[in-house]
């Protein structure tokens, strides 16, 4: 997939996602799993019966004891220094996503996950972007605003037939969302790790729970992709999607972020668009007329 990508790998069954410190250690694990001692000049010594760091070698290279190493690891520790957050990040080589994962998940916010709330700004923004589709998700990727022609490209969101408005159960639930995206494994993944960031950042969120619990009990396939700790998160990049009238579409696509407060998630608005004078330019403007006569949206 073209794009800006940040690459986060975690861990953790589904039953988990509200725990931080299972959620940090975790991570830790997964992300020790992967640094060939090798490669941070330690040698193999006597044969190995787990793959990457061992955890006292983690421990050494990070300049912390082994037994608060482990605390961490089990999740009796949850609130490390910053100097020890930089030490292991450093130990551990994790690029600026993974730190600010890392980061996400020792700094959780406690309580009730922010109402990001669809302003009238935001509204006319959309409304005003008419040869554009787009539309905005909140940290559950609940869809919950749009523009006319977002709804024709992605998959209708108004009338009384509408598709799922989460991103994720769409996704993962819904055969249709497999002929709309046709890099499916692509995008299940981005939807994957936005729910694993947004649930280290809001565990008591319960929502957000739940729908992380529905999709572990109903999609071995959603099991299979946050069980294994791959995560793609896209900022901005190429997309492809399939609509039934305008056929395979190439677009690219950029993601601006509303914050809900300073520091808050927010929502996020997804816009697509095509190079001036392309196929996919053409067949956007052949779309707009259609995307116009769809009922009234939120």
């Amino acid at each position: 997939m073209d794009g800006v990508n940040d690459r986060v790998r975690s861990g953790g069954g589904t039953d988990g996602s509200g725990d931080t410190g299972r959620a940090l250690g975790d991570f830790l694990r997964a992300r020790r799993g992967r640094v060939a001692p090798e490669h941070v000049g330690l040698t193999g010594g006597r044969r190995r019966r787990v793959r990457g760091l061992r955890r006292e070698e983690l421990a050494q290279l990070a300049g912390i004891s082994v037994d608060y190493y482990v605390r961490l690891e089990q999740g009796r520790a949850t609130q490390p220094s910053p100097e020890v957050l930089d030490a292991l990040a450093g130990a551990l080589g994790l690029d600026a996503a993974e730190r600010g994962h890392l980061a996400t998940l020792t700094g959780a916010r406690r309580g009730p996950a922010p109402r990001a709330r669809v302003s009238p700004l935001l509204r006319r923004i959309l409304d005003g972007m008419t040869d554009l589709p787009a539309f905005a998700t909140d940290h559950r990727l609940d869809v919950v605003a749009w523009n006319d022609l977002g709804s024709e490209l992605i998959g209708g969101l108004t009338g009384p037939d509408h598709r799922d408005r989460n991103n994720a159960r769409f996704l993962f639930l819904d055969p249709a969302s497999r002929l709309v995206h046709p890099e499916w494994e692509d995008r299940a993944a981005e939807a994957v790790g936005q729910l694993r960031v947004a649930a280290g950042r809001y565990p008591d969120d319960g929502e957000l729970a739940g729908i992380v619990a529905e999709l572990g009990e109903l999609s071995a396939e959603f099991r299979r992709i946050w069980d294994s700790g791959e995560i793609v998160m896209c900022a901005a990049g190429r997309k492809r999607l399939r609509h039934p009238v305008a056929g395979l579409l190439t677009l690219d696509f950029e993601t601006l972020h509303v914050p809900a407060a300073p520091g808050e998630t927010g929502l996020v608005v997804h816009v697509f668009s095509a190079q001036e004078g392309s196929p996919e330019a053409a067949a956007l403007a052949r779309l707009a007329p259609a995307a116009a006569a769809v009922p009234a949206r939120p």
